[in-house]
């Protein structure tokens, strides 16, 4: 069965009129907004590539697992933080960008720094659904990540088990998705559990870190269940850090947290 966020999203993709786009800086960051006060993405200007938020950065959280995908698909552009940080860390992979609004696009072109499309990087006008639906994609992707809110941003804009099984046939047999999954004080825990409950159905494992910026939960979801040995995450983290600059023994700690917490 659909969620009714997911036939909204359809349905917005039907339309012709999509939220209007707006961009504000202020103390040196760059934020993208969606007609409203909430932020879809950010950007520090005095380093345009690293990544600003939190949260964003823990969508990262598969480099943990995983150092060197051949292609890499992001489920809504935002202000095109990981679609950049990956094309540009990662010279030899496929970058894919899936974003239904275009003036979203554009405005990641002039005022996010968002590369034009070349033989590694593709930024799609496109509804998610049918890029997660098309068979000829099947198999063909190592990481997906998905960011996907509308301009309320109250919701995940697509979740339903059928989306969820969908991605996870889009991707190989070692791919590993994250998610963002946010929500309001009144229905955040109710979006955690549906939705970790819905990638529970379709995936072979799935964990998530503690949530952070109030109300954002990363969730990794594995296509095949990996063996954990927290020894050689910390090693690989200390890689991370030192390479890509990210917090990544602050997630390998939430694993362990989350391990606690489930057993």
């Amino acid at each position: 069965m659909k969620s009714k966020a997911t036939q909204a999203y359809r349905d917005q993709s039907a339309s012709i009129t999509l939220p209007s786009v707006n961009v504000v800086d202020k103390h040196g960051v760059r934020t993208l907004h969606l007609g409203s006060d909430a932020i879809q993405g950010a950007m520090r200007l005095a380093v345009p590539d690293q990544i600003e938020l939190e949260y964003v950065q823990q969508m990262m959280l598969w480099l943990l697992f995983q150092d060197q995908p051949q292609h890499i698909v992001q489920f809504g552009l935002g202000a095109a933080a990981l679609t950049k940080f990956c094309y540009h860390r990662f010279p030899d992979t496929r970058v894919t960008a899936v974003e239904l609004n275009p003036a979203v696009i554009q405005a990641c072109r002039t005022h996010f720094f968002l590369p034009e499309d070349d033989a590694r990087l593709q930024v799609l006008e496109l509804n998610a659904l049918d890029f997660a639906a098309d068979p000829r994609r099947a198999g063909s992707v190592d990481i997906l990540q998905i960011d996907l809110y509308d301009a309320a941003a109250e919701a995940p804009a697509l979740g339903s088990i059928p989306f969820y099984q969908s991605c996870a046939q889009l991707l190989n047999e070692q791919g590993i998705l994250t998610v963002n999954i946010f929500g309001t004080p009144e229905n955040f825990r109710r979006n955690c559990d549906d939705h970790i409950a819905m990638l529970s159905e379709s995936f072979d494992a799935v964990c998530w870190l503690p949530l952070v910026h109030d109300a954002n939960t990363v969730v990794l979801a594995f296509r095949s269940a990996p063996v954990i040995d927290f020894d050689a995450l910390y090693e690989r983290a200390a890689e991370i850090r030192t390479r890509y600059k990210l917090p990544a023994a602050k997630w390998v700690k939430g694993l362990q947290r989350w391990m606690q917490e489930i057993a």
